[in-house]
């Protein structure tokens, strides 16, 4: 027989079970409570289930989970929510493609970015700074693609009401319209089985060609050309409209690390108000003077110029139709009064009439 060798470990933990002791007071009441609690309650609670029947149905749908067409308690479900959530909610948004940036590389971009931004001046119709609410985010570009169909696709008012049980066991009209739903898989399935000539005229065939590799998107709470124009001039600079910020002024933009994450950016678009922009089109938005006030002024001018072109237009009209009809009128009452005598026979018949 081995002789025994003797654990300190042991002997510590032995030592600290034993130091986990409950008074005998406190133990007495813990088990006449446990006593009292596992009799008499659960006798009780038996019985009252047994002479209320409260069962729910088979087939009842609770109404915090509705069913979906996909598992809804995964990732990418409730990534799909949130990305189809930001489309809807989002009226500017700008696509960019990056390679590989490290997590220093996006907090330098992130920084200069919102530095940028907080420069950017309030305006008459921008009172509230909302440049905290602008973010740049790296996204799974497949979910991304479905929730964009999802978006585009599916209308959840059309969505008719079902017949679903309720917790009383009877039945109640449910409409089941969510994005995880089987009427958005369906309606999706629907209308990317079509003719792709169709598709690639909608928003989404002219966006799905961009959402290829690693996609990053830059969001909006509002479109605000001024706050579009500090975003491209950091993120994608393409002078003299969209001047990067001179060294004296921002000495950290140029900083190795921040220029090597700059560089690995590229923008490809951008969805404006449920359109697609490419890169002049964005450049455009971001180009319109004065904000959205000064394209309201724009808008106003040309509609005043139309209608002072039409008011003078149809003013001339009447004019040369006036100066016509004065002329027929002339030459009308000439032609009546027949042709005037010479200046001799007028002198000649005065001196008769003399």
């Amino acid at each position: 027989m081995p002789p025994r060798i003797r654990c300190l470990t042991a002997r510590g933990l032995g030592s600290a079970v034993n130091t986990l002791r409950i008074p005998s007071r406190s133990a007495a009441l813990l088990v006449s409570s446990t006593s009292t609690a596992s009799s008499t309650p659960r006798h009780y609670a038996t019985a009252v289930a047994a002479k209320s029947g409260l069962t729910l149905p088979v087939d009842y749908v609770p109404p915090t989970k509705p069913p979906t067409a996909r598992p809804s308690d995964v990732r990418k479900s409730q990534l799909l929510r949130t990305y189809t959530s930001l489309l809807r909610s989002t009226p500017l948004m700008l696509i960019f493609q990056h390679n590989n940036l490290t997590a220093i590389e996006w907090a330098a971009v992130r920084r200069e970015l919102r530095v940028a931004l907080a420069n950017v001046p309030l305006r008459g119709t921008e009172p509230i700074d909302f440049s905290s609410n602008i973010s740049l985010q790296v996204i799974r570009t497949r979910i991304f693609d479905v929730a964009l169909k999802v978006v585009e696709f599916f209308d959840p008012l059309k969505v008719r009401p079902t017949m679903a049980r309720t917790i009383t066991g009877s039945r109640a009209p449910v409409t089941y319209n969510h994005d995880l739903s089987k009427s958005a898989y369906e309606a999706v399935k629907e209308a990317t089985k079509g003719d792709s000539a169709q598709l690639a005229s909608t928003p989404y065939g002219q966006l799905a060609p961009l959402l290829v590799g690693p996609i990053a998107i830059l969001t909006f709470p509002t479109v605000s050309p001024a706050h579009l124009a500090a975003a491209m001039s950091i993120l994608a600079p393409s002078p003299p409209a969209f001047p990067a910020p001179s060294r004296k002024k921002n000495p950290n933009y140029y900083e190795p690390v921040a220029q090597s994450g700059l560089q690995k950016l590229l923008l490809i678009g951008g969805r404006i108000e449920g359109k697609v922009f490419d890169l002049d089109g964005v450049k455009w938005v971001g180009g319109i003077e004065h904000g959205l006030e000064g394209l309201h002024a724009q808008l106003v001018g040309m509609l005043q110029s139309a209608g002072l072109g039409l008011t003078t237009t149809l003013e001339g009209a009447s004019k040369s139709l006036w100066l016509t009809m004065e002329s027929r009128r002339s030459v009308m009452e000439e032609a009546e009064k027949g042709p005037e005598p010479a200046p001799e026979a007028a002198a000649e018949v005065e001196k008769k009439e003399s």
